[in-house]
């Protein structure tokens, strides 16, 4: 069933997934790439357009505004985040949206990529979206709906808040974030600045989600520098880190502890890059558990494999230095569930049934809980992220979006 924001929706989707954010984690700047601020600043003036208020980019890379209480009661002051980059995994330069209006249950081609095929073979919940507008990239790049659907939804609800005044809600702050697909999306003054007693996170997936725990995360990064020489008279000389860096990756668990053969609440070590040559090489890994304990005893197998083959070789260095990105959202929102059960209740006032699961995965969410605002995370519809099969539901968003609503409306109503 269409409705009055699904060609909103439509369209912002499409316009903001053409636009080349993705962030760069080997970049020290913030944010880590000029390309998101060409996002930002449109955001910055079509919040200025619509008439929201206080509405500003920061020095680090985030746009902020407020859409103003409409009732004169005090009511919790609530916030709404997405992130504008996209997933560094995948190439998102060229992106070409395409709108399939009323999907027909079968199999969609790819006008640039004709081998590649989605289905629901491939993706069982496009079979539940027969008649539905799915929009999916062209096939050479991801889509980015990870997560400018969740912009889309935040900029259509401030957007048709702000043109209907007689709906009563509290004030509301808005923060689009740059560099969370390589978690550096909240900077430490973001709290102060966003100023919400509670927030939201739009970066979710199937209709009804309400996320409430989270992975913890640690990143990794091996060093190892081996000992350079000329092939041609190598012997007894040459010690090479592609070698080394290559057995620790072997020693490591696979058939147990690697994103591909585990789920639910298993945590993993993930080799998510590997570069170099004989001389040095890099490998960046991404640890994660649901709790301290797990994470923690990932941290100490890495650094036991990693110093096994420097005993090996003692020729070579090896370092293993462990850094932490973010923690489960749970320890924080369990102690005052508040913010979960108001989403829960809008959830379920828009016609769905509430589906709480562990995230695996994390959102700027899990870094503002930890920092002192609570930030369950909220669907937005996107499916296949991070890759060329991605694809989303405008109904979904529409969904989303309704979600959002009921729940402003909610807090003005229980305050």
């Amino acid at each position: 069933m269409r409705t009055e924001f699904d060609s909103e929706l439509e369209d912002r989707l499409t316009r903001y997934a053409a636009i080349d954010s993705q962030s760069d984690a080997d970049s020290p700047s913030s944010p880590s790439t000029e390309r998101q601020l060409d996002m930002s600043r449109l955001l910055v003036s079509e919040l200025e357009a619509m008439g929201a208020e206080e509405v500003e980019l920061t020095d680090y890379g985030v746009v902020l505004a407020s859409v103003p209480a409409t009732v004169e009661h005090a009511v919790p002051v609530i916030g709404f985040a997405a992130h504008v980059d996209t997933a560094p995994a995948f190439n998102a330069t060229g992106v070409k949206p395409v709108v399939h209006r009323g999907y027909n249950g079968g199999e969609i081609a790819f006008a640039d990529a004709p081998d590649l095929v989605l289905s629901p073979e491939v993706s069982p919940y496009l079979g539940e979206k027969q008649g539905e507008d799915i929009i999916t990239a062209s096939g050479t790049t991801l889509l980015g709906g990870d997560d400018k659907a969740g912009v889309s939804i935040i900029m259509t609800m401030a957007r048709h808040l702000l043109e209907n005044r007689d709906i009563p809600h509290g004030k509301l702050r808005l923060a689009f974030t740059p560099d969370e697909e390589i978690g550096r999306g909240v900077d430490a003054r973001l709290p102060d600045d966003l100023g919400a007693d509670f927030a939201y996170t739009l970066d979710g997936s199937k209709p009804g989600e309400v996320e409430f725990e989270s992975f913890s995360a640690d990143a990794a990064l091996v060093t190892v520098t081996g000992v350079a020489a000329h092939p041609g008279w190598a012997k007894d000389k040459l010690v090479n880190a592609l070698h080394l860096a290559s057995k620790i990756v072997m020693t490591l668990p696979h058939a147990t502890l690697t994103p591909e053969t585990t789920s639910g609440r298993e945590g993993f070590i993930h080799l998510a890059e590997m570069r170099g040559r004989a001389a040095e090489v890099e490998l960046q890994f991404f640890l994660r558990d649901f709790e301290l304990e797990g994470l923690a005893e990932k941290g100490a197998l890495l650094q036991e494999v990693c110093a096994a083959v420097a005993k090996g070789e003692p020729r070579a260095r090896i370092t293993c230095e462990i850094t932490p990105q973010y923690r489960n959202m749970r320890y924080w929102l369990e102690k005052d569930m508040t913010p979960v059960e108001l989403a829960q209740e809008a959830v379920r006032a828009a016609g769905m049934e509430v589906v709480s699961v562990p995230i695996r995965g994390g959102t700027d969410g899990s870094r503002l809980t930890e920092l002192g605002i609570p930030t369950p995370n909220i669907f937005t519809g996107m499916q296949e992220i991070h890759g060329p099969l991605e694809w989303i539901s405008v109904q979904d968003m529409a969904r989303a979006t309704k979600t959002c609503l009921n729940l402003v409306g909610l807090a003005a109503r229980k305050a």
